[in-house]
C-alpha cells in the first residue's frame, strides 16, 4: 500500500527510462538524477524517495515496453505507466481488473469512492494487514488512486470510466509480455484477438 507517493509521474518516468536505456544501470541513473536534480524537488531526500517509487515501477517493464514508453505517444505512455504501477502494486492490479473492468463490461461507467471502499473492505477479509491501515491513510490511498486513474486517462474528471483505446503496437508489446495485463483496461474482449491465449 505504498502508492501514496503522488501520481503517475509521466514525464519523470519517460525521462528516467530514457536515461536508463542509455546507461543500463539503475544505480547510475539514481546518481545522475540526484546530482542534477532531474526530478526538480527541493531536497535530496525527496529526490531519492521519488526516484525510488518511479524506479520500482519502471523495473516491471521489459526492454520493449521501456522503449515504447520513451518513443510512444502520450496515451501509450500513460497506459504503460498504469501497467507498471499495477504490476508493482497488486492491490491496484486487482482493483483495476475486479472493479474498473467489471463495471465497464456491465455498462456501469461511473466509479465512486464507495467502490474503492467496498473493494478495500472485501480485501480486508482476506488480508488481515489491511485492518492496520489508518483511516487517514486509506483516504489518501483512495485520493491518489483516483488521481492516477485520471492521469492515466482511464477515468474522466466526472469519475466516468473512459473506454481505453490501445494502439496496435501497445497491444503487441503487452501480448508479448503478459496478455492478461490487457484486463487492466476498460476494453472489450475483441481487443484480445491478436493475443495468444
Amino acid at each position: 500500500m505504498s502508492f501514496t507517493t503522488g501520481a503517475l509521474f509521466r514525464q519523470e518516468s519517460v525521462d528516467l527510462a530514457e536515461i536508463y536505456m542509455d546507461i543500463g544501470d539503475w544505480n547510475k541513473v539514481r546518481e545522475e538524477v540526484v546530482a542534477r536534480n532531474l526530478l526538480q524537488v527541493r531536497t535530496i531526500a525527496s529526490a531519492k524517495r521519488r526516484f525510488q517509487e518511479i524506479c520500482l515501477r519502471l523495473k516491471h517493464l521489459n526492454a520493449d515496453e521501456l522503449e515504447l514508453l520513451v518513443e510512444g505517444d502520450h496515451q501509450e505512455q500513460v497506459y504503460l505507466l498504469w501497467i507498471a504501477i499495477c504490476r508493482h502494486h497488486r492491490f491496484l492490479y486487482e482493483f483495476s481488473v475486479e472493479v474498473i473492468r467489471e463495471r465497464f463490461l456491465t455498462l456501469r461507467y461511473d466509479l465512486g469512492y464507495e467502490d474503492f471502499d467496498a473493494f478495500f473492505n472485501a480485501k480486508m477479509e482476506w488480508h488481515d494487514e489491511l485492518e492496520k491501515v489508518a483511516t487517514s491513510t486509506r483516504s489518501k490511498l483512495r485520493q491518489v488512486l483516483f488521481r492516477m486513474l485520471r492521469e492515466a486517462e482511464i477515468l474522466g474528471s466526472d469519475n466516468a470510466i473512459i473506454p481505453a483505446t490501445l494502439s496496435p503496437r501497445l497491444i503487441n508489446v503487452i501480448c508479448n509480455h503478459a496478455n492478461q495485463d490487457l484486463y487492466l483496461f476498460p476494453i472489450m474482449e475483441t481487443t484480445f484477438q491478436g493475443c495468444a491465449t
